[in-house]
């Protein structure tokens, strides 16, 4: 088992009970208490965390439960990243601390150690990971700002649209799902020429719902016809009937804008009825290649997806990245694990711009940053979301390769 999900999930088991990207798939629970903590660094020791000689960022991941895939791997980045503001001198010359505490992906969990984590005087907070927890994280965190008490916050992966207007404390280092859905369709109707499309999501699940509809708003400006618009239940395996109805419709292309595994589902049942054309997605595709056998990834050739960067970049933040990445872990990093980097380096570069842990003073810094990353170069709009070039992906013979990049809006 890989170095830091050994020690993540080593965490988990010392407590009692307690997924885009960007997911929102959190159950309801309404458990009383989070008190998985796991404080890491680079060897800081409380002396130096009470001595005043460090700061410590606050992160909220689900690292066990149904989408720990995606908090795990964020977690991994958070972790680099701050293992890489260490070694070049820390933050503000001083230790940078971690206070990792696991939320499920449950919103009464994420709420509650959030709550914790304030308790401990964090610098700031990284997360949550899915939309529907970092939501209701940042609802409390505005709130608590704008009564003057309060933090930074920044979600690397709530890609819901609703997060970041909570507040002017809150940001995020990934894009929206609508602007997932523009992008996608932007680049079917001009890059490929696509003239009619059909659109299947999950009508049950906003991430889904979110991008097709904007890809659909979208791609009728540009004067495409959508010939099809069928939406599925979360719990659907069977895909044929959709597919068949509109296969006899004949689209240039089919959008999916889904998670990885019920991707796999849709593409192969297509495939299977014959149909061969192009389909379409966005950042929950990332990962797609893994869950099939390699007799049948040929299923994904001429399929298309959005992400925020792709592993294979020449751009030597990205090449550096990577091979950190697999020396420490063993495994690639996926867009949540650069996400997730990213998201510590730019609070460190705000609060060394600012001079000073003052949340005011590190607010303002972050309305003002200029950042390059390993998911391009950022800065923040008026609501705290990244304006930055999205990367359009190709899978093609069991392998993706970057098509091209579309401008920042």
């Amino acid at each position: 088992m890989k170095k830091m999900l050994a020690v993540f999930l080593m965490a988990a088991m010392i407590v009692s009970s307690f997924s885009g990207c960007s997911g929102n798939e959190t159950s309801d629970s309404t458990n009383a208490s989070n008190e998985t903590t796991e404080e890491t660094s680079a060897e800081a020791s409380d002396e130096e965390t009470s001595s005043g000689d460090s700061v410590t960022f606050g992160v909220l991941a689900p690292l066990t439960g149904d989408v720990s895939v995606y908090g795990i791997s964020t977690a991994n980045g958070i972790e680099m990243g701050a293992k890489d503001v260490n070694e070049n001198g820390g933050t503000m010359e001083k230790t940078l601390n971690l206070e990792v505490m696991d939320e499920k992906g449950d919103i009464a969990e994420a709420t509650n150690a959030y709550n914790a984590l304030r308790s401990k005087d964090v610098a700031a907070v990284i997360g949550d990971v899915t939309s529907k927890p970092a939501f209701a994280v940042a609802e409390i965190a505005a709130e608590e700002y704008a009564d003057g008490d309060g933090v930074p916050v920044i979600t690397p992966t709530g890609t819901s649209l609703d997060i970041t207007p909570c507040g002017e404390n809150i940001f995020r280092a990934c894009y929206t799902d609508p602007f997932q859905g523009r992008a996608m369709a932007t680049f079917a109707a001009e890059n490929l020429g696509a003239t009619k499309i059909a659109v299947m999501y999950n009508t049950s699940d906003d991430y889904s719902t979110g991008i097709a509809n904007a890809f659909v708003e979208t791609a009728e400006e540009k004067g495409v016809e959508i010939v099809a618009n069928e939406g599925y239940g979360a719990d659907d395996n069977d895909f044929k009937t959709q597919l068949t109805k509109i296969q006899a419709l004949e689209p240039d292309a089919i959008m999916v804008p889904d998670y990885y595994s019920t991707v796999a589902l849709i593409v192969t049942q297509a495939r299977e009825i014959g149909y061969d054309g192009v389909m379409l997605g966005a950042d929950g595709w990332d990962g797609v290649l893994n869950v099939l056998d390699d007799a049948n990834k040929s299923v994904l050739d001429n399929c298309y997806f959005c992400n925020h960067f792709f592993i294979n970049d020449t751009d030597e933040k990205v090449a550096n990245f990577v091979n950190e990445y697999r020396e420490t872990y063993g495994e690639d990093p996926t867009a949540f694990s650069a996400l997730g980097y990213d998201s510590v380096q730019i609070m460190d570069q705000a609060i060394e711009a600012a001079g000073t842990t003052d949340a005011e003073a590190v607010v303002a810094a972050m309305q003002e940053i200029e950042y390059d990353g390993v998911t391009g170069h950022i800065t923040f709009d008026e609501n705290g979301d990244p304006i930055k070039d999205v990367a359009i992906l190709k899978l093609e013979g069991g392998e993706v390769s970057l098509e091209t990049k579309l401008a920042a809006e």
